[in-house]
Protein backbone atom coordinates (compact mmCIF):
# COMPACT_ATOMS: atom_id res chain seq x y z
CA UNK A 1 0.00 0.00 0.00
CA UNK A 2 1.52 3.52 -0.89
CA UNK A 3 1.85 6.16 1.77
CA UNK A 4 -0.86 8.12 0.83
CA UNK A 5 -3.62 5.17 1.05
CA UNK A 6 -2.11 4.52 4.13
CA UNK A 7 -2.91 7.96 5.63
CA UNK A 8 -5.98 8.22 4.14
CA UNK A 9 -7.12 4.58 5.57
CA UNK A 10 -5.70 6.00 8.91
CA UNK A 11 -7.68 9.49 8.93
CA UNK A 12 -11.33 6.99 8.03
CA UNK A 13 -10.40 4.14 10.44
CA UNK A 14 -11.39 6.81 13.14
CA UNK A 15 -14.80 6.39 12.57
CA UNK A 16 -14.93 2.87 13.40
CA UNK A 17 -14.64 3.94 16.69
CA UNK A 18 -18.13 5.47 16.84
CA UNK A 19 -21.00 4.97 18.87
CA UNK A 20 -23.63 2.68 17.23
CA UNK A 21 -26.01 5.71 17.01
CA UNK A 22 -23.63 7.97 15.12
CA UNK A 23 -23.77 8.98 11.57
CA UNK A 24 -20.61 7.79 9.27
CA UNK A 25 -19.22 10.18 6.80
CA UNK A 26 -19.76 7.24 4.45
CA UNK A 27 -23.39 7.65 4.81
CA UNK A 28 -23.96 11.34 3.72
CA UNK A 29 -25.99 12.07 0.97
CA UNK A 30 -25.88 14.97 -1.40
CA UNK A 31 -28.90 15.76 -3.36
CA UNK A 32 -26.13 15.62 -6.34
CA UNK A 33 -22.66 13.95 -7.40
CA UNK A 34 -20.20 15.55 -5.48
CA UNK A 35 -16.93 15.57 -7.91
CA UNK A 36 -14.83 15.76 -4.37
CA UNK A 37 -15.98 12.16 -3.56
CA UNK A 38 -14.46 10.91 -6.66
CA UNK A 39 -11.47 12.33 -6.75
CA UNK A 40 -8.34 10.34 -6.64
CA UNK A 41 -5.89 12.34 -5.62
CA UNK A 42 -4.56 13.02 -1.91
CA UNK A 43 -7.95 13.61 0.00
CA UNK A 44 -7.82 12.85 4.02
CA UNK A 45 -11.65 14.84 4.61
CA UNK A 46 -14.14 12.70 5.26
CA UNK A 47 -17.79 13.86 3.98
CA UNK A 48 -18.86 16.12 6.58
CA UNK A 49 -15.25 17.84 7.15
CA UNK A 50 -15.72 19.13 3.49
CA UNK A 51 -19.21 20.19 4.38
CA UNK A 52 -17.80 22.19 7.25
CA UNK A 53 -15.05 23.72 4.95
CA UNK A 54 -17.29 24.52 3.02
CA UNK A 55 -18.96 26.54 5.27
CA UNK A 56 -16.14 28.26 6.30
CA UNK A 57 -15.45 29.68 2.99
CA UNK A 58 -19.00 31.02 2.54
CA UNK A 59 -19.72 34.31 1.75
CA UNK A 60 -22.69 34.16 4.29
CA UNK A 61 -19.85 32.99 6.67
CA UNK A 62 -17.69 35.70 6.61
CA UNK A 63 -21.07 38.12 7.62
CA UNK A 64 -21.11 36.72 10.84
CA UNK A 65 -18.39 38.97 11.89
CA UNK A 66 -20.73 42.13 12.07
CA UNK A 67 -23.97 40.56 13.08
CA UNK A 68 -26.19 40.67 16.77
CA UNK A 69 -26.80 38.03 18.63
CA UNK A 70 -29.10 39.45 21.30
CA UNK A 71 -28.48 43.35 22.22
CA UNK A 72 -28.44 45.41 19.01
CA UNK A 73 -27.61 49.21 19.07
CA UNK A 74 -25.76 48.33 22.07
CA UNK A 75 -22.25 50.40 22.30
CA UNK A 76 -19.73 48.06 23.44
CA UNK A 77 -17.28 45.78 22.21
CA UNK A 78 -17.66 43.82 25.27
CA UNK A 79 -20.66 41.64 24.16
CA UNK A 80 -21.31 38.76 22.13
CA UNK A 81 -22.28 38.58 18.50
CA UNK A 82 -23.31 36.51 16.10
CA UNK A 83 -19.88 34.86 14.88
CA UNK A 84 -18.84 34.46 18.63
CA UNK A 85 -21.82 32.49 19.32
CA UNK A 86 -21.36 30.04 16.81
CA UNK A 87 -18.25 29.20 18.11
CA UNK A 88 -19.19 29.29 20.96
CA UNK A 89 -22.34 26.17 20.13
CA UNK A 90 -19.45 24.37 17.81
CA UNK A 91 -17.35 23.60 20.86
CA UNK A 92 -19.57 23.02 23.27
CA UNK A 93 -21.36 20.64 20.91
CA UNK A 94 -18.08 18.94 19.73
CA UNK A 95 -17.48 18.63 23.35
CA UNK A 96 -20.84 16.62 23.80
CA UNK A 97 -20.47 15.18 20.93
CA UNK A 98 -16.64 13.64 21.62
CA UNK A 99 -17.83 12.16 25.19
CA UNK A 100 -20.49 10.60 23.44
CA UNK A 101 -18.34 8.81 20.65
CA UNK A 102 -20.54 10.97 17.53
CA UNK A 103 -19.24 12.28 14.61
CA UNK A 104 -17.37 15.55 15.36
CA UNK A 105 -17.14 16.82 11.78
CA UNK A 106 -21.06 16.18 11.37
CA UNK A 107 -21.34 18.24 14.58
CA UNK A 108 -18.98 21.27 13.69
CA UNK A 109 -20.80 21.73 9.96
CA UNK A 110 -24.07 21.97 11.19
CA UNK A 111 -23.00 24.44 14.10
CA UNK A 112 -21.08 26.53 11.62
CA UNK A 113 -23.71 27.10 9.56
CA UNK A 114 -26.74 26.87 11.98
CA UNK A 115 -27.49 30.64 12.32
CA UNK A 116 -26.59 31.61 8.44
CA UNK A 117 -29.45 33.10 7.55
CA UNK A 118 -30.09 35.16 10.72
CA UNK A 119 -30.75 38.99 9.53
CA UNK A 120 -29.19 42.48 10.56
CA UNK A 121 -29.77 42.78 14.56
CA UNK A 122 -30.75 39.35 15.46
CA UNK A 123 -34.20 37.90 16.34
CA UNK A 124 -35.50 41.51 16.32
CA UNK A 125 -34.14 41.99 12.43
CA UNK A 126 -36.03 38.48 12.10
CA UNK A 127 -39.28 39.67 13.58
CA UNK A 128 -39.60 42.90 11.09
CA UNK A 129 -38.46 40.58 7.96
CA UNK A 130 -41.32 38.49 8.67
CA UNK A 131 -43.36 40.85 8.52
CA UNK A 132 -42.32 42.55 5.37
CA UNK A 133 -42.68 38.80 4.06
CA UNK A 134 -46.01 38.03 5.41
CA UNK A 135 -47.64 40.94 4.32
CA UNK A 136 -46.11 40.51 0.78
CA UNK A 137 -47.57 36.79 0.61
CA UNK A 138 -43.64 36.01 0.45
CA UNK A 139 -44.47 33.03 3.78
CA UNK A 140 -42.88 33.16 6.72
CA UNK A 141 -39.09 34.11 7.27
CA UNK A 142 -37.39 31.87 9.66
CA UNK A 143 -33.56 32.02 9.91
CA UNK A 144 -32.93 28.51 10.21
CA UNK A 145 -34.79 28.12 7.34
CA UNK A 146 -32.83 31.06 5.43
CA UNK A 147 -29.79 29.20 6.46
CA UNK A 148 -30.49 26.34 4.12
CA UNK A 149 -31.42 28.59 1.41
CA UNK A 150 -28.29 30.28 1.92
CA UNK A 151 -26.29 26.75 1.69
CA UNK A 152 -28.78 25.42 -0.95
CA UNK A 153 -29.60 27.73 -3.46
CA UNK A 154 -27.97 31.04 -2.71
CA UNK A 155 -24.06 30.46 -2.16
CA UNK A 156 -21.70 29.78 -5.50
CA UNK A 157 -23.61 31.90 -7.42
CA UNK A 158 -26.96 30.80 -7.20
CA UNK A 159 -26.05 26.80 -7.29
CA UNK A 160 -25.38 26.11 -3.46
CA UNK A 161 -22.61 24.41 -2.36
CA UNK A 162 -23.71 20.96 -2.42
CA UNK A 163 -24.01 20.11 1.56
CA UNK A 164 -24.80 16.84 2.67
CA UNK A 165 -28.61 16.63 4.11
CA UNK A 166 -27.37 15.56 6.81
CA UNK A 167 -26.21 19.07 7.80
CA UNK A 168 -28.92 20.98 6.01
CA UNK A 169 -31.05 19.11 7.88
CA UNK A 170 -29.11 19.68 11.38
CA UNK A 171 -29.53 23.23 10.31
CA UNK A 172 -33.11 23.33 9.60
CA UNK A 173 -33.97 21.35 12.97
CA UNK A 174 -31.52 23.70 15.43
CA UNK A 175 -34.69 25.78 16.75
CA UNK A 176 -32.85 26.97 20.23
CA UNK A 177 -35.99 28.67 21.27
CA UNK A 178 -37.61 25.49 22.17
CA UNK A 179 -36.24 22.84 24.85
CA UNK A 180 -37.00 19.85 25.70
CA UNK A 181 -35.70 17.26 28.58
CA UNK A 182 -35.51 14.80 25.52
CA UNK A 183 -34.19 14.62 21.69
CA UNK A 184 -34.78 11.99 19.98
CA UNK A 185 -33.77 11.97 16.58
CA UNK A 186 -36.04 11.12 13.66
CA UNK A 187 -33.42 8.59 12.45
CA UNK A 188 -36.04 7.25 9.54
CA UNK A 189 -36.29 10.91 7.75
CA UNK A 190 -35.58 10.24 4.26
CA UNK A 191 -34.07 13.32 2.04
CA UNK A 192 -37.90 13.66 0.25
CA UNK A 193 -39.37 14.11 3.76
CA UNK A 194 -36.76 16.91 4.62
CA UNK A 195 -37.17 19.03 1.55
CA UNK A 196 -40.78 18.86 2.59
CA UNK A 197 -40.16 19.96 6.04
CA UNK A 198 -37.68 22.65 4.51
CA UNK A 199 -40.78 23.99 2.02
CA UNK A 200 -43.31 23.65 4.83
CA UNK A 201 -41.50 25.36 7.47
CA UNK A 202 -42.39 29.01 5.36
CA UNK A 203 -46.17 28.34 4.54
CA UNK A 204 -47.42 26.66 7.66
CA UNK A 205 -47.66 28.75 10.87
CA UNK A 206 -45.16 26.76 13.63
CA UNK A 207 -44.57 23.78 11.87
CA UNK A 208 -41.00 24.12 12.46
CA UNK A 209 -41.37 23.67 15.82
CA UNK A 210 -42.75 20.05 15.09
CA UNK A 211 -39.62 18.57 13.24
CA UNK A 212 -36.79 16.92 14.67
CA UNK A 213 -33.26 16.24 13.27
CA UNK A 214 -32.24 12.86 11.29
CA UNK A 215 -29.34 12.53 13.60
CA UNK A 216 -28.27 12.62 16.98
CA UNK A 217 -25.53 14.65 15.74
CA UNK A 218 -28.02 16.61 15.35
CA UNK A 219 -30.00 16.77 18.04
CA UNK A 220 -26.35 17.47 20.11
CA UNK A 221 -26.14 20.86 17.96
CA UNK A 222 -30.18 21.95 18.80
CA UNK A 223 -29.20 21.60 22.48
CA UNK A 224 -25.62 22.88 22.41
CA UNK A 225 -27.36 26.27 20.63
CA UNK A 226 -29.72 26.56 23.45
CA UNK A 227 -26.53 25.93 26.25
CA UNK A 228 -24.40 28.33 24.36
CA UNK A 229 -26.45 31.07 24.82
CA UNK A 230 -28.20 31.11 27.94
CA UNK A 231 -25.39 31.68 29.98
CA UNK A 232 -23.80 34.51 27.86
CA UNK A 233 -26.62 36.48 27.60
CA UNK A 234 -26.82 36.77 31.21
CA UNK A 235 -23.06 37.93 31.51
CA UNK A 236 -23.68 40.11 28.02
CA UNK A 237 -27.03 41.29 30.45
CA UNK A 238 -24.80 42.32 33.33
CA UNK A 239 -22.17 44.24 31.38
CA UNK A 240 -24.89 46.74 29.82
CA UNK A 241 -26.57 46.79 32.75
CA UNK A 242 -30.24 45.53 32.19
CA UNK A 243 -30.07 42.83 35.20
CA UNK A 244 -27.18 42.26 38.26
CA UNK A 245 -26.19 38.58 39.12
CA UNK A 246 -28.31 38.97 42.39
CA UNK A 247 -31.22 39.13 40.60
CA UNK A 248 -30.78 35.39 38.84
CA UNK A 249 -33.04 33.15 41.50
CA UNK A 250 -31.94 31.49 44.08
CA UNK A 251 -33.46 27.73 43.25
CA UNK A 252 -31.85 27.93 39.57
CA UNK A 253 -28.16 29.15 40.54
CA UNK A 254 -28.08 25.92 43.38
CA UNK A 255 -28.27 23.68 40.85
CA UNK A 256 -26.90 25.35 37.85
CA UNK A 257 -24.33 28.14 39.19
CA UNK A 258 -24.80 32.10 38.12
CA UNK A 259 -22.17 32.16 35.59
CA UNK A 260 -21.80 31.34 32.57
CA UNK A 261 -18.73 28.74 32.96
CA UNK A 262 -20.82 27.20 35.84
CA UNK A 263 -24.00 26.87 33.79
CA UNK A 264 -22.11 25.63 30.52
CA UNK A 265 -20.63 23.39 32.62
CA UNK A 266 -23.48 21.65 34.95
CA UNK A 267 -25.73 21.16 31.77
CA UNK A 268 -23.26 19.68 29.61
CA UNK A 269 -22.06 16.79 32.21
CA UNK A 270 -25.65 16.22 33.22
CA UNK A 271 -26.73 15.70 29.63
CA UNK A 272 -23.55 13.54 28.94
CA UNK A 273 -24.05 11.64 31.93
CA UNK A 274 -28.20 10.90 31.02
CA UNK A 275 -27.71 10.53 27.41
CA UNK A 276 -24.46 7.76 27.30
CA UNK A 277 -24.86 4.63 25.40
CA UNK A 278 -28.53 5.93 23.97
CA UNK A 279 -30.13 6.73 20.69
CA UNK A 280 -31.19 9.93 22.20
CA UNK A 281 -29.94 12.56 25.04
CA UNK A 282 -31.69 13.50 27.79
CA UNK A 283 -30.99 15.64 30.59
CA UNK A 284 -32.13 14.98 34.33
CA UNK A 285 -35.46 16.06 35.63
CA UNK A 286 -34.03 18.11 38.08
CA UNK A 287 -31.46 20.12 35.76
CA UNK A 288 -34.04 20.27 33.15
CA UNK A 289 -36.20 22.28 35.34
CA UNK A 290 -33.41 24.61 36.59
CA UNK A 291 -33.13 25.16 32.60
CA UNK A 292 -36.56 25.85 31.83
CA UNK A 293 -36.78 28.78 35.22
CA UNK A 294 -33.75 29.61 33.57
CA UNK A 295 -35.09 30.23 29.84
CA UNK A 296 -37.92 31.67 31.23
CA UNK A 297 -36.00 34.35 33.91
CA UNK A 298 -33.97 34.95 30.45
CA UNK A 299 -37.51 36.03 28.75
CA UNK A 300 -38.66 38.16 31.42
CA UNK A 301 -35.79 39.93 32.23
CA UNK A 302 -33.14 39.90 29.43
CA UNK A 303 -34.95 39.82 26.07
CA UNK A 304 -38.27 41.31 26.91
CA UNK A 305 -36.81 44.21 28.93
CA UNK A 306 -38.24 47.63 28.59
CA UNK A 307 -34.69 49.37 28.34
CA UNK A 308 -33.61 46.57 25.15
CA UNK A 309 -37.39 47.18 23.85
CA UNK A 310 -36.99 50.76 23.83
CA UNK A 311 -33.75 50.60 21.67
CA UNK A 312 -35.61 48.33 19.24
CA UNK A 313 -39.04 49.58 18.23
CA UNK A 314 -37.88 51.41 15.33
CA UNK A 315 -37.03 48.58 13.38
CA UNK A 316 -40.48 47.15 11.76
CA UNK A 317 -40.20 50.86 10.32
CA UNK A 318 -36.65 50.09 9.03
CA UNK A 319 -36.90 46.71 7.34
CA UNK A 320 -40.22 48.16 5.68
CA UNK A 321 -38.61 51.13 4.25
CA UNK A 322 -35.25 49.11 3.02
CA UNK A 323 -37.56 46.71 0.93
CA UNK A 324 -39.78 49.39 -0.37
CA UNK A 325 -36.83 51.32 -1.94
CA UNK A 326 -35.44 48.04 -2.82
CA UNK A 327 -38.35 47.28 -4.47
CA UNK A 328 -38.89 50.63 -6.17
CA UNK A 329 -35.34 50.30 -7.69
CA UNK A 330 -35.53 46.80 -8.36
CA UNK A 331 -34.02 47.20 -11.89
CA UNK A 332 -31.66 49.78 -11.67
CA UNK A 333 -28.46 48.05 -12.27
CA UNK A 334 -26.41 51.47 -10.39
CA UNK A 335 -28.19 50.03 -6.99
CA UNK A 336 -26.40 47.97 -4.65
CA UNK A 337 -28.66 45.23 -5.09
CA UNK A 338 -27.26 44.70 -8.47
CA UNK A 339 -23.56 45.28 -7.97
CA UNK A 340 -23.28 43.63 -4.54
CA UNK A 341 -25.51 40.78 -5.23
CA UNK A 342 -27.58 40.15 -8.18
CA UNK A 343 -24.87 40.50 -11.18
CA UNK A 344 -22.91 37.52 -9.63
CA UNK A 345 -26.35 35.35 -9.94
CA UNK A 346 -26.91 32.84 -12.46
CA UNK A 347 -30.45 33.08 -14.29
CA UNK A 348 -31.73 29.66 -12.64
CA UNK A 349 -31.65 32.11 -9.25
CA UNK A 350 -32.81 35.27 -10.77
CA UNK A 351 -35.54 33.17 -13.06
CA UNK A 352 -36.71 30.83 -10.43
CA UNK A 353 -37.83 33.41 -7.82
CA UNK A 354 -39.61 36.77 -7.78
CA UNK A 355 -38.17 40.51 -7.13
CA UNK A 356 -39.75 40.39 -3.57
CA UNK A 357 -38.16 37.37 -2.91
CA UNK A 358 -34.56 38.31 -4.36
CA UNK A 359 -34.72 41.24 -1.76
CA UNK A 360 -35.62 39.85 0.97
CA UNK A 361 -32.46 37.46 0.54
CA UNK A 362 -30.48 40.44 -0.31
CA UNK A 363 -31.36 41.57 3.39
CA UNK A 364 -30.99 38.54 5.45
CA UNK A 365 -27.86 38.65 4.04
CA UNK A 366 -26.59 42.18 5.26
CA UNK A 367 -24.54 42.63 8.22
CA UNK A 368 -25.67 45.43 10.83
CA UNK A 369 -23.52 48.06 9.55
CA UNK A 370 -24.12 47.50 5.73
CA UNK A 371 -28.26 47.61 6.86
CA UNK A 372 -27.71 50.90 8.13
CA UNK A 373 -25.89 52.62 5.43
CA UNK A 374 -28.15 51.42 3.02
CA UNK A 375 -31.01 53.18 5.09
CA UNK A 376 -29.10 56.39 4.80
CA UNK A 377 -28.46 55.31 1.05
CA UNK A 378 -32.06 55.04 0.38
CA UNK A 379 -33.85 57.77 2.53
CA UNK A 380 -31.15 60.66 3.74
CA UNK A 381 -30.13 63.02 1.61
CA UNK A 382 -27.42 63.33 -0.05
CA UNK A 383 -24.48 65.97 0.40
CA UNK A 384 -23.79 69.02 -2.01
CA UNK A 385 -20.24 69.46 -3.34
CA UNK A 386 -19.84 73.00 -3.35
CA UNK A 387 -16.61 73.16 -4.51
CA UNK A 388 -15.38 75.36 -7.48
Amino acid sequence: MKLDEMIIENCLKAEEYLAPYACRSTEAIRFYKDSVSNRKEFNIRPDFSRDADRILHSTAYTRYIDKTQVFSLFNNDLITHRGLHVQFVAKIARAIGRALSLNEDLIEAIALGHDLGHVPFGHTGERSLNKVCVENDLGYFLHNVQSVRILHEIENGGKGLNISVQVLDGILCHNGEMISRKYEPNYDKTPEEFLEEYERCSIEKDFARKIRPMTLEGSVVRISDVIAYIGRDIEDAIVVKLITRDDIPNEITEILGNNNSNIINNLVQDLIVNSYGKPYLEFSKEVFSALRKLLDFNYKYIYSNPKKEDKEEKFDELFYGVFKALKKEYGNKNTDLYKSYLCEMNKHYTNDNSSDKIIVDFIAGMTDKFFINQYKKLYLPKTFDLTI
